[in-house]
């Protein structure tokens, strides 16, 4: 019987890898076809549907050396803006985690509480007043608008809060006495313990601030500082949309993301699945 159910979790979760890989695959396969080819045999179940009959590089090569949308420089501003927000996010971040899990101040639980709350409301229903905001600062236009705004996640604040509360209050305690201050005992001794959350909170805001559309889309308007989802959506206009192209240009995306989950799954998967620190 153990067997039996063993065979058929592992025939599921194959049934499960294939169906969600087909797409990535036809759209690698997509990005190889010059467009004539690209839907000629989508409606028909045979081996061309994933492998190209006359496989070209052209549609890299003219997204990436595109002079009127330099592509590289989209990708150089979203690395930049996600990489600074990712660093933001753990630094503010785990310190106010620390702060709902081990410290004590009034009204500690009433804080939290609101800050739960802010994860019920959609993203969409903040645009305006969080546009009004970057108008009144003089922020559009900029990335200022793109990387403060995304500094504080509230879900990270909740993630990190939940594998802190886990840390043994004697490991502090022990700390204090020997003469560290709270500064030392957050840097050497909660941060060191806390990796796999922070890398599995640094990965979701990376991809988060990778993928984001609306907001650049709304406050940057400056095409040699838009992101890279935007300029992807730029190969679609009025005249018709370029899908070899666009299919080069969201592979080239996925790239930086597949690296960083090749490298950093075991953690990723730690983050997920452990609880805390078992005294």
């Amino acid at each position: 019987m153990n067997r039996f159910a063993s065979i058929a979790k592992y025939t599921v979760m194959t049934v499960l890898a294939v169906i969600s890989i087909i797409p990535i695959l036809w759209m690698i396969s997509g990005s190889l076809r010059p467009y004539e080819e690209l839907f000629k045999y989508s409606s028909s179940l045979n081996i061309h549907l994933f492998v190209p009959v006359q496989p070209t590089l052209a549609n890299f090569k003219e997204v990436i050396f595109s002079e009127g949308n330099p592509f590289l420089r989209y990708i150089a501003n979203t690395l930049f803006v996600a990489g600074s927000v990712t660093l933001l996010v753990l630094l503010v971040n785990s310190m106010s985690a620390f702060a709902f899990a081990k410290l004590r101040f009034r009204g500690k639980a009433i804080v939290f509480a609101l800050f739960m709350s802010a994860m019920i409301i959609p993203g969409e229903v903040t645009l305006v007043p969080n546009y009004l905001l970057m108008n009144y600062f003089g922020w559009l236009n900029s990335y200022k608008a793109l990387v403060i705004p995304s500094m504080l996640s509230v879900f990270g604040i909740f993630l990190l809060r939940q594998f802190f509360a886990e840390i043994p209050d004697e490991i502090l305690e022990a700390a204090k006495i020997d003469g560290a201050s709270m500064t030392r005992t957050f840097s050497s001794i909660v941060l060191p313990a806390a990796v796999p959350p922070m890398i599995t909170l640094a990965l979701m805001t990376f991809l988060g601030n990778w993928d984001s559309y609306l907001w650049p889309l709304i406050v940057i308007n400056d095409e040699k500082k838009q992101m890279i989802q935007v300029a992807i959506a730029t190969f679609s206009s009025v005249e018709g949309t370029d899908w070899s192209k666009i299919l080069a240009a969201s592979t080239i995306s996925t790239v930086p993301i597949l690296i960083l989950f090749l490298f950093l799954q075991r953690y990723y998967i730690q983050g997920i699945t452990m609880s805390g620190v078992k005294g």
